[in-house]
């Protein structure tokens, strides 16, 4: 599912970019971070980076866009207090490392890097889902008619029960579906596909049924999305050349401690291609970073 741009996009398009941070490298500190999280990446086929002699690749001037927090369902401190300037100042340490750099030209700024961030929103568990509850119901009645000698009053309760079932069900592989094109799932192919519900119920599917699990838990993310800031500045064009998605459980961590190390291991995927969905078991960890500088704001081309 791709993220629509249009009202998020208002404050630096009306101003011909005019709104665009540029920020030195700098972030919080922060420690403990557990569960799993996953990334994946992809890149236009336009997109090259130029190697250096020694291997390191040439650095990239950028400037962030805010893209804005998406929500969630569940009141959450750690992430509500955190405004954009906060979230961009992290995210600025791993670009460093991977050699893109603050912008302090627009006419040599190859990048506008729009950030996203949220939790995600989930269905119900079974156990939780009134749905699931009334079918239960529905197969006790099923049960208590057909022992009574009344099959066809039982199967027409069952028949009620079943279709309810599935509607339930398609509702859940609908937001499933949805989350996973958010959060980067959609790269495995297993989540709301039809292959991956053929393999949901055999020995293979194993891999399937963990990641519609890590679905429909509620999921701290991150969405980077790099544009052609030339093509965005002097033609208002919008040319995507990558997008980075990241993505950890909520429950056990808090955003704002969580989002430093996150963004460290997604950091190896920005401007690369993940060929797919990548997933590790992050432990405690600390990162140490200093205070945030803002160095200026970009202005629009001269009409």
């Amino acid at each position: 599912m791709k993220i629509s741009h249009t009202p998020r996009m208002k404050a630096w398009l009306l101003a011909g970019c005019g709104a665009v941070l540029l920020f030195q490298p700098a972030a919080l500190a922060t420690d403990g971070l557990e569960g799993v999280e996953a990334v994946a990446s992809k890149v236009s086929k336009d997109y090259v980076r130029i190697k250096m002699a020694d291997g390191s690749f040439q650095n990239e001037s950028y400037a962030f866009g805010p893209g804005g927090n998406w929500g969630g369902e569940i009141r959450d401190l750690s992430i509500e207090k955190l405004n954009f300037m906060d979230v961009a100042r992290v995210i600025a340490v791993p670009l460093a490392t991977q050699r893109y750099v603050p912008a302090r030209d627009p006419k040599t700024t190859r990048l506008l890097i729009m950030v996203y961030w949220g939790t995600t929103a989930v269905p119900p568990p079974y156990e939780e889902d009134p749905i699931y509850y009334n079918y239960l119901q529905a197969l006790d009645e099923y049960r208590i008619l057909l022992d009574e000698g009344y099959p066809d009053e039982a199967n027409n309760v069952l028949s009620s029960g079943l279709h309810q079932l599935d509607i339930e069900n398609r509702r859940r592989d609908l937001v499933d579906f949805r989350n996973a094109g958010m959060i980067g799932y959609a790269a495995s192919g297993l989540v709301g596909t039809d292959y991956g519900k053929y393999i949901s119920h055999n020995a293979i599917g194993v891999e399937q049924r963990t990641e519609v699990a890590e679905i429909e838990e509620n999921r701290y993310f991150v969405v980077l999305m790099a544009y052609d800031f030339q093509l965005l500045w002097k033609q208002k064009k919008r040319k995507l050349l990558w997008e980075t998605r990241f993505s950890i459980n909520e429950r056990h961590n808090q955003f704002d401690k969580a989002l430093p190390l996150m963004a460290q291991y997604a950091a190896r995927f920005f401007g690369q291609p993940s060929d797919g969905l990548v997933k590790a078991r992050l432990q405690e960890g600390r990162v140490e970073i200093g205070d945030p500088t803002l160095i200026e704001f970009l202005t629009g081309p001269k009409k």
